[in-house]
């Protein structure tokens, strides 16, 4: 998978937000797949706190069937530390790196963090989207913004997540009975359309495969392929 040359990663914590204000005026959050997919990736990362270092995933799913197709891994240092609200400069260069290793060219792909769901509404998912040039969704476990009412308990349903007066994404019940996860939108989609493929793109779990196999990937229950 090609990857865009957009920035430098060694910049200031300055710097850092400085840039995420920029690119967030650079993610298209108007468009929606015209046709069903027919690669889904998905991307997640795990942290050895103690080592200093991380491994990140990149996983290729067929559709509709959701089986495995493709697994990718970067390993490397940890060159940023843990900041609130700048976590893709710590986490987006592995995926990255992860990303670029797939030969399997997918439709789009969805990534464990937020998209627009940011206080500057630039988080991973769309950050990493602008590199990559490709549909993102971010689809992730816990809010970092904003505020939303429970949805309804059956899966499907969902309510808005707001922040400062504006939708940045939706809380959404993946299975009944369990917690929602929260969706946003990344580069190149909309809302409805984010809301809609991560419902699709759901098996028997509350997270959807493509993120849910990253996840098991990084943690080393899934080799690369």
């Amino acid at each position: 998978m090609r990857v865009l040359d957009l920035h430098s990663w060694d910049v200031t914590t300055s710097e850092a937000g400085d840039l995420q204000r920029d690119l967030a005026t650079r993610v298209v959050r108007s468009r929606c797949l015209c046709s069903a997919p027919r690669l889904i990736a998905g991307t997640d990362m795990s942290v050895d706190r103690i080592r200093g270092r991380a491994l990140a995933a990149a996983v290729v799913v067929e559709y509709p069937s959701l089986e495995l197709v493709e697994v990718r891994t970067a390993e490397g240092p940890l060159t940023w530390p843990y900041v609130p609200g700048l976590l893709s400069f710590r986490e987006a260069p592995l995926v990255l790196e992860a990303l670029s290793r797939l030969r399997s060219e997918p439709d789009f792909v969805m990534l464990d963090g937020q998209g627009i769901a940011h206080p500057r509404r630039l988080g991973l998912a769309s950050h990493v989207g602008l590199f990559v040039d490709t549909p993102t969704i971010g689809c992730a476990k816990s809010v970092l913004c904003g505020e939303y009412e429970e949805p309804g308990t059956e899966k499907g349903n969902s309510t808005d997540l707001v922040h400062n007066g504006e939708v940045i994404g939706a809380a959404v019940r993946t299975r009944a009975g369990v917690k929602p996860v929260f969706v946003s939108i990344g580069h190149r989609f909309n809302l409805a359309s984010a809301v809609e493929w991560v419902l699709h793109s759901c098996g028997r779990y509350r997270l959807p495969e493509p993120t849910r196999l990253a996840h098991l990937a990084a943690g080393g229950r899934i080799a690369a392929s």
